[in-house]
């Protein structure tokens, strides 16, 4: 059945698909073929001349066709009946149709088009590149929209799950290396003129000219570099610093959780994905790391009998050193993780004083963090009374939502008097509030007060009286729990 193509749609006003040699284009009578390929086409079922198409003709031309439609679509007021001129993004499109529908699916749930922003992630899926599902993966964990950012992890999710990986693993893998060298840079060629791109410890680029005066940006193609050579690399920096900026601070974050939630890499996944990646090991190389190593106890904070730790940095070269920089190399069995202070101990300072030495700065917070213990008297009885009596903002409150908090369910006259997370398998923490959180209406009540703070066992009902119990938490769960109160109310 021919599909019924609107009014809006005009082949001959859009750009010219080019063939593969970019020296002939399709005729207009071949561009509307085109249009009508892309309407028949249903989700998860592409018409078959679709994949003709994409082989005989040059993808930029075919993107830039197709961002064109969609466009199109738009100014006609995004006609329900034409959705396929949306979803035909997902076959034609490329890493710029990526990049410039990313930041419409973050805003289209905020103007009322929750549903097109959920197909924007399907769209994100279908195009399929590793700038795509890096992308993906941002809007699933970072995003304002709860809804939106729900369906993307579960997006993610399933697309793991095909692929036989938890989530983490698949962000590893989705780590682009943008062209980049062995070294983790590039050479950006002016023809009379060459320079180096590099990274700081934020993943911002800078260059280096041949005399090795850093730059924050390139200058702009003077008269006397070569004509071609130039504009492309200035452009081609113009556009890496785009890239990167998208996926830098994701990156660093994601290493930042994983130090909190002790994740662990075997020794091949970290050399492949952190020590090796061109990109990721300008973090990597910045922060000390442990190697949990089975077959002998010793000293450190280890995961079980006949464990130990071994703390140690990525030097220069990617080889390993320890904090005597004697060379450390962890046997294949070992397990690899992100070294909290708390796993450090005694040996902190001394990490400390190395990495100032070598001037390394750190992409966050890891050797200058904050410690925070539990009190004998917090552990005996679960209570945290140092936290209560607080009076905070309610924005600060419903601010914790963003770290893996949630409030209850609303109870009379719509107030929530409870916020909560589980800190670990074993563990939540609860908070009592007074007056309550009024919902739909959180300016009402401006500040709330913490009645009672407490850890409970994990699971069981959090508008259960606190009670007395014995708590043995991870102590870099404890020290992060607490940190959070302390920052929540400026006390502790």
């Amino acid at each position: 059945r021919m599909p019924a193509i609107g009014g809006w749609v005009n082949p001959g006003a859009l750009p010219q698909v080019l063939l593969r040699d970019r020296k002939r284009a399709l005729p207009a009578e071949a561009a509307r073929h085109l249009v009508t390929m892309l309407a028949l086409s249903k989700p998860g079922e592409r018409y078959p001349g679709v994949d003709v198409v994409r082989e005989a003709c040059d993808p930029g031309s075919l993107a830039a066709f197709s961002w064109a439609l969609f466009e199109a679509w738009r100014s006609a007021g995004s006609p329900s009946k034409d959705q396929w001129a949306f979803r035909q993004l997902g076959l034609l499109g490329d890493d710029e149709t990526v990049r410039r529908l990313s930041p419409l699916i973050r805003r289209w749930p905020g103007t009322g088009h929750h549903s097109r922003a959920v197909a924007g992630l399907e769209v994100l899926a279908d195009i399929g590149t590793d700038l795509a599902l890096i992308h993906l993966h941002g809007i699933a964990q970072k995003v304002k929209y709860k809804a939106l950012k729900a369906q993307a992890q579960l997006k993610v999710r399933q697309i793991a799950a095909r692929l036989n990986l938890t989530a983490e693993q698949l962000a590893d893998r989705l780590v682009p290396d943008f062209g980049l060298d062995a070294d983790g840079g590039m050479v950006l060629d002016y023809g009379p003129r060459r320079f180096r791109v590099g990274f700081d410890e934020a993943l911002k680029p800078y260059v280096v000219d041949e005399s090795g005066r850093r730059r924050a940006s390139l200058p702009k193609p003077g008269v006397k570099d070569d004509p071609e050579l130039a504009p492309a690399a200035y452009q081609r920096f113009a556009a890496l610093r785009k890239d990167v900026r998208t996926v830098a601070a994701d990156q660093v974050r994601r290493l930042e959780a994983a130090m909190v939630n002790r994740r662990r890499w075997s020794v091949r996944e970290f050399e492949e994905y952190l020590v090796r990646h061109p990109l990721m090991w300008h973090i990597a190389r910045r922060l000390v790391w442990l190697a949990e190593v089975d077959g002998e106890t010793g000293e450190g904070s280890g995961t079980g009998a006949g464990t130990r730790t071994v703390a140690f940095r990525i030097a220069e070269d990617r080889t390993f050193a320890d904090v005597a920089d004697d060379p450390f190399t962890p046997p294949s069995s070992a397990w690899i993780r992100v070294a909290h202070p708390v796993d450090l101990g005694d040996g902190l300072a001394a990490w400390s004083e190395l990495f100032a030495d070598y001037e390394i700065l750190q992409p966050f917070p890891q050797l200058g963090r904050p410690v925070h213990t539990l009190t004998e008297e917090e552990r005996r009885t679960g209570r945290l009374a140092r936290f209560e009596g607080v009076w905070v903002p309610t924005g600060a409150v419903i601010g914790l939502e963003r770290h893996g908090w949630r409030r209850a369910a609303p109870e009379i006259a719509g107030l929530q008097f409870r916020i909560s997370r589980q800190v670990t398998a074993e563990y939540q923490v609860v908070i009592h509030l007074v007056p309550g959180i009024v919902v739909g209406d959180i300016d009402r009540e401006p500040e709330q007060c913490l009645e009672t703070v407490f850890i409970a066992p994990a699971g069981r009902p959090d508008d259960d009286d606190p009670e007395q119990i014995r708590v043995e938490m991870d102590p870099v769960a404890a020290s992060e729990l607490l940190a959070t109160l302390i920052s929540l109310t400026g006390t502790g």
